[in-house]
């Protein structure tokens, strides 16, 4: 199948439903809302993916389905210890304006409120005041907007809040410590990479622009620093090719700073915070159009990226999630042929090597991946063309081999004689060598 240049590829990645209806048996080209920017055939599976299924003892257990199936959609943990889902694209590729709850105690979703406006490729952010900020992403003409609103966990409604300054899609929101949130970048009315940003302030309910970014991007990542500042990494830049740029947004300035490129460009990747405060990105769409294999780390202290240990399969679309024990879950996406993938790896900060885990029970990409406060991942919806997922599944990490206790070997007793020697004591063999830590490539 033909593999087209990347301008090509970022304007297939857009939405457009009408295009889907006409080729759904002989589709050549993957909707910008299925995360895929090249046009390649979408309706299969990734059957000829066969990771084992229990590797390492991790697996995926069904747990109740959604009320509506969906993807592109926004899952935002609650103090409850409940997940709120809200839009999303629908199964006849439609933009969803209903929410569901799911209960951990229960396994199962309840409908609650809906949104006012129908959305997809927004993003929801837990505010300090517990309700949730939902802002901006594609409406159901397929248009970036402007409408943000809170939803309300107390009274299960949303309720509309000042609009964002510049409608946006496929942007990020980080909630910073001082309460506000940033979003940053995103997609326009015109299809066209932002570099504007804004800050949002809970207590007046109001935007004000900030500072723009250097670079104009979309499909980024951004991940709150323990230092305060905020990282956004890679991206479709303007001209809609796989950007390498890296920045940080400092909040007491208000200002974007240039810090170090990636090593591969990327966009539709992953980037996930790591118990030593590195910033693990991983997979994506890389220049050329290929799903990559590369992972790197961004080290805060140095502003360096440093290459670690590879996927086992490249992949975008996919999900994320910081494990309790210190892992990182990567789960689905597609594949660079575009087949819709089950597998998913586990990344040991230890090692910085990836390793198969437990297959998702259903291929999907552009869902969402949870962590829950019982150390379960809760995976929600997702597309595996021509199914919208209704299926959730639960994912239970391996529990860590014991360390062997090496015993020290017992004194023997000497044997009296005429001259009396006793059997020296045996000593203690050593606890293994740990292997040391692979060298960045």
């Amino acid at each position: 199948m033909k593999t087209q240049r990347p301008t090509t590829m970022i304007t297939t990645f857009r939405w457009s439903v009408l295009l889907v209806v006409m080729v759904f048996l002989g589709i050549q080209v993957l909707p910008r809302a299925l995360g895929q920017k090249d046009q390649r055939a979408i309706g299969k599976r990734a059957s000829h993916i066969q990771p084992p299924s229990r590797p390492n003892g991790g697996t995926w257990t069904f747990t109740g389905s959604l009320n509506t199936g969906r993807f592109l959609h926004s899952a935002t943990l609650l103090p409850s210890g409940m997940v709120l889902v809200a839009g999303g694209l629908d199964d006849n590729f439609h933009a969803i304006g209903s929410a569901e709850l799911y209960d951990p105690a229960s396994g199962t979703w309840t409908a609650t409120g809906s949104l006012n406006t129908a959305r997809y490729e927004h993003t929801a952010t837990l505010l300090a005041n517990g309700q949730v900020l939902v802002a901006g992403g594609s409406d159901s003409s397929g248009n970036a907007s402007t409408s943000a609103e809170l939803y309300d966990p107390t009274t299960g409604t949303w309720t509309v809040t000042s609009d964002l300054n510049m409608e946006r899609t496929e942007h990020t929101a980080t909630l910073l410590p001082s309460g506000l949130v940033l979003v940053a970048a995103g997609t326009d009315i015109n299809f066209t990479a932002s570099a504007s940003a804004e800050l949002y302030d809970p207590a007046s309910g109001t935007w004000t622009v900030t500072g723009d970014l250097n670079t104009a991007r979309n499909l980024h990542t951004a991940t709150l620093l323990p230092n305060g500042m905020v990282l956004v990494a890679g991206g479709a830049d303007i001209s809609q090719s796989a950007s390498a740029s890296a920045e940080l947004y400092d909040p007491a300035s208000g200002s974007w700073t240039i810090t170090n490129n990636l090593n591969t460009a990327r966009y539709a990747h992953t980037a996930t915070l790591l118990p030593n405060g590195m910033v693990l990105a991983a997979g994506g769409v890389q220049v050329g159009g290929a799903a990559s294999v590369t992972a790197e780390l961004y080290d805060s202290a140095t502003g360096a990226w440093s290459l670690t240990g590879s996927l086992s399969t490249g992949r975008y679309g996919h999900a994320g999630t910081l494990l309790s024990n210190g892992m990182a879950l990567i789960s689905g996406g597609f594949d660079t042929t575009g087949f819709t993938l089950a597998s998913a790896e586990l990344y040991d900060t230890e090692s910085g090597t990836w390793t198969f885990t437990g297959s998702l029970n259903n291929a999907r990409a552009r869902h969402t991946a949870i962590l829950l406060p019982n150390g379960l991942v809760l995976a929600a919806g997702g597309s595996d063309f021509p199914t919208i997922n209704t299926s959730t599944e639960l994912y239970s990490a391996p529990t860590p081999s014991p360390t062997p206790t090496v015993t020290p070997t017992p004194s023997v007793t000497p044997t009296p004689t005429s001259t009396p020697t006793a059997t020296p004591r045996v000593t203690p063999r050593p606890r293994p060598t740990p292997h040391p830590r692979p060298t960045p490539r």
